[in-house]
């Protein structure tokens, strides 16, 4: 199943039709991706270290917390994951390990970048990214730890921030030919940025930020320039975020949750969302008689 959700996922970036990929930083998010009908999951390091952790995105995930989120996302869906790695947690030797560990646990394709480890947030100020030939090495690395040459390796750079625009696109080439699958300049801050990125011998991913540096740009157009996918990274946190607010602000002010009924999922959704219904199933299957 791997190595054929691992094919799905690089003809979904092959397609550059700008599919939108919503981030999950939780399985249960993961869960209500797929069952909206997105074709993809991406697993966002920021998000499951503001939501598993409750810190800023700034290097404080580990690859085992990663790997655990990973897994447990992979168990409650059937589309293609790709998984936001990060600097690849070290080196080379490291990043090759990285790769393995996101296989194992279920990813169809991982992302890393350039950055310093630690890393921080793509639209946070005071990045870092290392040597470009250091960068290339990594993806390298990458490319040659994977087991199934469909495993899709997506190579970020952070550079525009740090170096410029031209270094950026000069580092995405580089990765291109050193066999990434796609690339990722992250956090372009014009039009024509975007429109020029677009152009890269790969297939491409963008990220939308609400209240980022990148502007927000719709799908159509993303689509007409030929991005592979258009990441979501933190919409379905940020949504649930400023819902657990306006709840939390409410019940403090009122001492129930009367008058706030819109804001809450009803009782039986919420089981529906993560799947009662084929656990009272099991659980009758196997049931013991009365009487045995």
């Amino acid at each position: 199943m791997a190595e054929s959700l691992n094919r799905q996922l690089k003809a979904l970036f092959e397609r550059r039709a700008a599919i939108i990929v919503p981030g999950a930083p939780n399985a249960l998010t993961a869960r209500m991706i797929a069952d909206a009908g997105f074709e993809a999951v991406y697993v966002t390091g920021a998000g499951v270290t503001n939501a598993f952790l409750g810190v800023p995105d700034l290097g404080l995930i580990t690859l085992s917390e990663l790997a655990d989120n990973v897994s447990a996302m992979r168990d409650v869906v059937g589309v293609p994951i790709v998984a936001d790695a990060d600097t690849g947690f070290g080196n080379a030797v490291n990043l090759m390990r990285t790769v393995k560990v996101l296989e194992r646990a279920g990813a169809n394709g991982m992302q890393i970048e350039d950055q310093v480890f630690p890393k921080k947030c793509g639209h946070f100020a005071g990045k870092q990214v290392i040597a470009a030939d250091e960068a290339v090495q990594k993806i390298h690395a990458a490319v040659d730890a994977r087991s199934d040459q469909d495993f899709v390796i997506v190579a970020r750079t952070d550079a525009r921030s740090v170096l410029g625009f031209d270094a950026a696109m000069d580092r995405a080439q580089a990765f291109i030919e050193a066999g990434a699958d796609v690339t990722f300049v992250e956090a372009p801050e014009s039009m024509d940025e975007i429109a020029a990125i677009a152009k890269l011998p790969a297939p491409q991913v963008i990220n939308m930020v609400f209240g980022g540096k990148t502007p927000i740009v719709e799908q159509a157009e993303l689509a007409r320039l030929g991005y592979g996918i258009v990441v979501y990274a933190n919409a379905p946190l940020q949504a649930a975020m400023l819902a657990t607010k306006r709840v939390l602000a409410h019940l403090r002010a009122h001492g129930s949750t009367n008058g706030i009924e819109d804001e809450l999922l009803p009782f039986d959704e919420r089981q529906a969302v993560v799947g009662k219904a084929s656990y009272d199933a099991i659980e009758r299957r196997y049931a013991v008689a009365d009487g045995d």
